[in-house]
């Protein structure tokens, strides 16, 4: 669900140092043939066709939607949803242009690296406990986001990251919002059984 790295930039002939041995566990996965799939999350936009090309893992930068058993599926990081986020939005908008990706590819990548994850760090500062506070069942910009889609399109399952923070909404008509929370902090993680998806705790 993205954020895997605090940092991603897919150099032309240089993997980041330090992603060794998560890239190798999911090379075994892979050729396990075990599908995987890798939605973008904010801290790692900068990804491209590596995943693809190198470990036969499909990459989405936008949500998407999933048909599996009997129920729908509306999965994404979520970053940039919703009413929020209006900082990241504005950011978004500048990391995500080609120009601005083609100056930092001009960057040495001890350098850029360096810079990144100074950036990266300094922002969960700047968020601190803003980020980890549960903003109550009608506060939450991502349950927003999904009540609106329903609006249009029923799906039963709405999956996302990003916040880092796990939850469960029911938005009502049969449609649960759950976001996954973290591997570092919470270490929750969702499954499906073919009749219901749980969020779960270690």
């Amino acid at each position: 669900m993205g954020d895997l790295f605090d940092f991603w930039f897919e150099y032309r002939t240089v993997v980041p140092k330090g992603f060794v041995r998560v890239l190798g566990k999911l090379a075994e996965l892979s050729d396990a043939g075990i599908p995987i799939y890798f939605f973008v999350g904010n801290h790692d936009l900068w990804m491209r066709d590596y995943f693809k090309t190198e470990l036969g893992i499909p990459v989405f930068h936008q949500p998407q939607t999933f048909s599996i058993g009997e129920h729908r599926f509306f999965i994404g990081h979520g970053d940039g949803k919703g009413p929020g986020d209006k900082g990241y939005k504005r950011m978004k908008k500048v990391f995500t242009s080609p120009f601005f990706q083609w100056l930092f590819r001009w960057i040495h990548p001890d350098i850029g690296v360096r810079i990144a994850q100074y950036l990266s760090v300094k922002n969960k500062l700047i968020s601190g406990d803003d980020d980890r506070a549960f903003l109550g069942e009608d506060g939450e910009w991502l349950a927003q986001y999904a009540k609106r889609k329903l609006e249009k399109t029923h799906y039963d399952y709405f999956i996302f990251g990003h916040r880092h923070l796990p939850m469960t909404i029911d938005l009502g008509g049969g449609s649960t919002y759950i976001n996954l929370g973290d591997w570092i902090t919470h270490y929750t993680y969702a499954t499906y059984d073919g009749q219901e998806t749980k969020l779960l705790y270690p």
